[in-house]
């Protein structure tokens, strides 16, 4: 055993040199001069990517929780929310071993990703074949394009409560030419001041909810009638399902990182601070408002307007324009490999290059801008596969030999002492997600969406506003 663990230690030491000669030489690229801008824009620390993880967990999801509480009931949607988190830490950490197996092996082969960001399908290529690849590939990029319309949808729902002169549809055209300057940033080493501020802007927002709802109290005759339906449960077990499911760029920021193999918790330690935002809010808001939430996706609309909401409101808006960039890089990866440009250094030349990949979302965030419901169906039919399902899965498979197993590149942790707990853990993974997140989740959340497009029209131009601003918008249309 002891050659074994001396030829991992040398793996990883190699892993180790490599990276850090490779950021060496960027750094000596840019020059002492530059100091500053790589304190704000070049970024792969330990504390970089739980920023990361974090700022990307927590966006639009925060405002639509406690229309998901409304739908389970207090007690089940406080259940979910520490079972899906913890669920999501799982997968995150599997993720973070196939990621770490593969470029060590890679590593071993003199393979040099001085100008490559590796991503999460070249890890199932590497591991398990092209087959997984194209599965990888069909999941993760279908999650990253809607999860990059559902900030455009929120932008335009945030924004109204503001400013309700312009319909929503409206909104979504200018924040749609706004969200495309995301093109500008080159990686997920360039997003180090974004991820801090977004992250205190998802806190701000938080604990605004939270004690605006305590403050407010709870309205007259308030009811919690919680599971109502099956349609409603489930659809709001999927939105929390969907709420820790940040994983679509866990193997690039991963790959943004000075030293990978620290990632291991990271997603954990992120998910445990995400819960002192997601819960304390959820709760207060539901707790003042209940039934009302049903018919309101999102909780800013039941509070009373003032400049504590403004300011949410408007952080908010500058955190699900990081978001969106967070959501769409991996994209943008994906296209330039397509196209040969993935090795370019002009970022004007990469920017002309990904906009394409904005059109399309701008398109679909226009058609279907249905905000909760969105989440749901998000969640139930991708985020099921590409977060929970695939990972373990793919887990199973590489290590299903004595070989692999001896000579992982990783230990187990240290809380599974034995593979076949390892293997019991992933198989109940697959199992509880494919059955109550993609099958009964699937039902509802279909389900619901439909009932918003009979009820709205596609291209609804202003959803889930207040009746007299429609009619107003609609007169003024006609006129």
């Amino acid at each position: 055993m002891l050659p074994q663990k001396q030829g991992e230690e040398t793996m990883m030491s190699s892993l180790n040199e490599t990276v850090e000669r490779e950021e060496r030489e960027d750094e000596k690229v840019g020059g002492s001069h530059s100091s500053l801008r790589s304190f704000l824009w070049h970024g792969g620390s330990v504390y970089d990517a739980w920023f990361s993880c974090a700022s990307n967990q927590v966006a639009q999801v925060l405002l639509t929780l406690p229309y998901s509480f409304a739908q389970l009931g207090m007690l089940s949607g406080i259940i979910f929310q520490v079972f899906y988190g913890i669920m999501g830490s799982w997968t995150a950490y599997l993720i973070s071993i196939l990621y770490i197996e593969y470029r060590s092996r890679k590593e071993k082969e003199n393979v040099s990703f001085k100008n490559h960001v590796i991503q999460w399908f070249e890890v199932l290529e590497g591991l398990l074949g092209p087959y997984w690849k194209a599965i990888g590939l069909a999941f993760n990029c279908t999650f990253l394009l809607f999860g990059s319309v559902i900030q455009l949808i929120a932008c335009a729902s945030n924004i109204y409560y503001i400013n309700d002169h312009l319909d929503k549809r409206t909104w979504t055209y200018i924040f749609g030419a706004c969200c495309a300057t995301t093109v500008f940033v080159p990686s997920f080493h360039n997003y180090r001041i974004w991820s801090f501020l977004g992250l205190g802007m998802t806190t701000y927002t938080a604990w605004y909810l939270t004690i605006a709802a305590i403050v407010h109290g709870q309205v007259e005759n308030v009811t919690h009638t919680g599971p109502k339906k099956m349609v409603l449960y489930f659809t709001g077990a999927t939105n929390i399902l969907y709420t820790f499911g940040g994983h679509a760029v866990t193997v690039e920021i991963m790959h943004a990182m000075w030293k990978p193999q620290k990632f291991k918790y990271i997603y954990l330690y992120a998910t445990l601070f995400v819960f002192t935002l997601t819960l304390p809010s959820a709760i207060a808001v539901y707790w003042a408002f209940g039934d009302q939430l049903l018919d309101h996706s999102n909780a800013f609309s039941l509070l009373p307007r003032s400049g504590w909401r403004d300011t949410g409101v408007i952080l908010m808006l500058i955190h699900q324009f990081i978001t969106f960039g967070f959501a769409c890089t991996p994209l943008y990866f994906v296209w330039e490999k397509v196209i040969g440009m993935h090795d370019t250094k002009s970022i004007c030349l990469r920017a002309l290059a990904r906009l394409p990949v904005v059109i399309p979302i701008w398109f679909l965030a226009i058609i279907f801008p249905f905000f909760g419901p969105i989440n749901s169906a998000v969640g139930a039919l991708l985020v099921t596969f590409t977060v929970y399902i695939i990972p373990a899965s793919a887990h199973m498979l590489t290590y299903r030999s004595a070989s692999a197993r001896q000579n992982a590149a990783e230990k187990l942790p240290f809380f599974v002492p034995s593979w076949t707990l390892m293997y019991v853990i992933n198989a109940f993974v697959v199992v509880w997600v494919l059955v109550v997140g993609f099958g009964f989740g699937g039902w509802a959340s279909m389900t619901n969406f439909i009932k918003q497009v009979d009820t709205f029209g596609l291209f609804a131009k202003c959803y889930q506003c207040p009746p007299h601003k429609t009619a107003a918008s609609n007169q003024t249309l006609h006129h």
